[in-house]
């Protein structure tokens, strides 16, 4: 059955969003991008040359904008001025592009989002005619009004960015899918299959990843593992899980037998 992921208007297949750092090489993040199946590809544009430094190796000569959705980020940026500043040159860079994942960093030891500062980019952002996809905390009220503003997908961690901790809060996540309008993705914390898969089983519409694959012993085949539990978990989550008992239930149960 038909079951993809809409963003800003926009039909995906897969629910598993990458990103391109920590690799040890563009070949290297080529192949556990394929590997991954995933259409959206994140990139950091403070720390990625796409074009603006001419004399260095591109990085979409392996992840061409004519094969996948390219989703500039703003890591780095720890001020509004600094985050809208770097979407407007991702939009030149790539003529004209216009869907962008926010970020506004708090500190540099936990990469915590700045939410205040978060609040006030992607209202600017928004303004200007970006579709905003918003990295911030696990807050439900928070993603709520960053829904309410106009971001196009709300986007909470899950741990700190980078930790490989997995769901710390399940009960903040399915507050914040329960209460949403527009997809909400998993971004930052995630660290094997198991936590995609149960981030897909609370409901979420999607992860987004990085460390997780590319820190790998084998990343190719963590991206694999990953894609795998994407489609898993979301395949449980549409089945519906049996409920929980606090006692045994017979598999092969007695009732109604003639003996």
């Amino acid at each position: 059955m038909q079951d993809s992921l809409i963003i800003a208007d926009r039909a995906y297949q897969s629910r598993l969003l990458v990103g391109t750092g920590k690799y040890v090489d563009l070949e290297q993040t080529r192949e556990a991008i394929e590997a991954s199946g995933a259409q959206i590809v994140t990139v950091a544009i403070r720390r990625t040359n796409i074009g603006q430094n001419p004399d260095e190796p591109n990085l979409l000569d392996v992840i061409p904008p004519s094969k996948y959705t390219i989703l500039p980020n703003t890591a780095g940026c720890y001020t509004a001025e600094d985050a809208v500043r770097t979407c407007r040159l991702a939009r030149e860079l790539l003529d004209g592009h216009d869907l962008v994942k926010l970020e506004v960093l708090g500190d540099a030891k936990t990469l915590y989002p700045d939410v205040p500062a978060t609040l006030e980019a992607a209202q600017t952002l928004i303004k200007d005619g970006f579709k905003v996809m918003v990295y911030t905390s696990d807050d439900p009220i928070i993603c709520k009004r960053l829904e309410d503003m106009g971001c196009v997908a709300v986007m909470p961690l899950a741990a700190p960015i980078g930790s490989g901790l997995g769901i710390q809060n399940k009960y903040n996540i399915l507050t914040i899918v329960e209460n949403a309008g527009v997809p909400i993705l998993v971004d930052a914390g995630v660290g094997t299959a198991s936590d995609a898969a149960i981030a897909m089983e609370l409901g979420c519409d999607g992860v987004l990843m990085n460390t997780a694959i590319a820190e790998a012993r084998q990343p190719v085949l963590m991206a694999s593992a990953m894609r795998k539990a994407i489609e898993a978990g979301r395949e449980a989550y549409r089945a519906g899980r049996m409920p929980r008992r606090r006692y045994a239930s017979a598999s092969s149960p007695a009732e109604g037998l003639p003996f």
